[in-house]
């Protein structure tokens, strides 16, 4: 926005502390609206795809997941990194079929959210995937484990509220469901 020049912060030099499969951390010098210089450290992330896959009774696939940072499994919808070269949809249709065994003939994008803006440019798109049928048993890769649960978007509320779920992408396009 160009009302927002006064606020913005440009890139001095930049360089990557750690690069690993998935994530690479950088630190950059950066001249502040006021001209001084700062540093700001932050985590590049390829940007990945979370589906509201609505089945035709009304409910929400949704998976139980270990997430190893904090050591606990977490109840959320199904997501996945975006693949290099692959599109936004793509990685949709490609994830729900491998987490959940379900394909979709609807699909329709409802807008993105970025869930770390203080330490990682990470985007999360998000999709609606109506006229769901199961096609496969899942296909997860060698190293991911989950359970595949339906919950009807009352169900996920309550469990929002009662501190069941606390990811954040799917608390966001939970919020997707009630626009008007």
């Amino acid at each position: 926005m160009s009302h927002d020049t006064h606020l913005i912060e440009s890139e001095i030099s930049s360089e990557s502390m750690f690069k690993g499969a998935l994530l690479d951390v950088r630190r950059d010098r950066v001249r502040l609206p006021n001209g001084r210089e700062t540093m700001r450290e932050y985590v590049v992330h390829p940007g990945a795809v979370v589906v509201l896959a609505l089945l035709d009774n009304g409910k929400l696939l949704f998976e139980r997941q270990f997430r190893y940072p904090l050591r606990r499994v977490f109840l959320e919808l199904p997501a996945g990194k975006i693949d290099p070269g692959e599109s936004i949809l793509d990685t949709g249709r490609r994830e729900l079929l491998e987490e959940t065994g379900y394909i979709a003939s609807d699909w329709e994008y409802v807008g993105v959210m970025h869930p770390c803006i203080g330490y990682s440019d990470e985007r999360i798109e998000i999709f609606a995937a109506r006229g769901l049928r199961r096609a496969a048993e899942t296909q997860l890769d060698h190293n991911e484990f989950l359970e595949v649960l339906e919950l009807t978007p009352a169900e996920a509320r309550a469990a929002v509220w009662n501190g069941q779920i606390t990811d954040a992408k799917t608390i966001a396009a939970l919020f997707w469901l009630d626009r008007p």
